[in-house]
């Protein structure tokens, strides 16, 4: 009777044994979403909108109507000391103004992936290396000196909305940082 007792507990601890073993053994491991990760530790800085006059001859010719957001390091971004949004005027009056990086006689020769680059580049050289993670571009629009006062004249109704040179991109679900 002992025998046969001792038997029967010995062939449940092998089984449980084996199922656990088996379950343990099948399970897929959990995949480590690296995209998902990385989002996690960026936060959305929302841009602004921002008008660069175009000084031609001395003369203004008309302006550039831009709005760029952030991707930002979570952590490096509170311990920066400079106001993002005049940094981001800064850097857009460099590339758009000093460099001419908008040729407007040929607006489908304007490299999107180099201007984001740039601003990347130049924003995370002011503010500290690696800060900046990804720039997205809502809004490049010119708008010239004639077609402000057509838009006037017409007392703004019906306005001629410029040149676009950039299709944005659309936030959606902007977080405050508190910048």
């Amino acid at each position: 009777m002992i025998k046969l007792l001792l038997t029967g507990l010995w062939v449940c601890i092998v089984t449980l044994g084996a199922v656990y073993f088996s379950v343990q053994m099948s399970a897929a491991p959990t995949p480590v979403d690296e995209e998902a990760k990385k989002k996690e530790l960026l936060e959305l800085i929302p841009g602004e909108s921002i008008t660069i006059p175009v000084i031609s001859d001395g003369a203004i010719t008309g302006y550039f109507l831009g709005r760029v957001s952030f991707m930002v390091d979570k952590q490096k971004i509170t311990g920066v000391k400079l106001p993002i949004t005049e940094v981001t005027t800064d850097e857009l009056f460099t590339l758009l103004i000093g460099n001419k990086m908008v040729d407007l006689s040929k607006p489908g020769a304007f490299d999107l992936e180099k201007f984001r680059s740039s601003i990347k580049d130049g924003m995370n050289k002011k503010l500290g290396e690696g800060l900046v993670s990804e720039v997205l571009v809502e809004q490049l629009d010119y708008l010239s000196k004639e077609d402000i006062r057509n838009n006037a004249s017409r007392g703004n109704k019906n306005p001629n909305p410029g040149r676009k040179i950039v299709e944005g991109v659309k936030i959606e679900a902007p977080q405050s940082s508190g910048h």
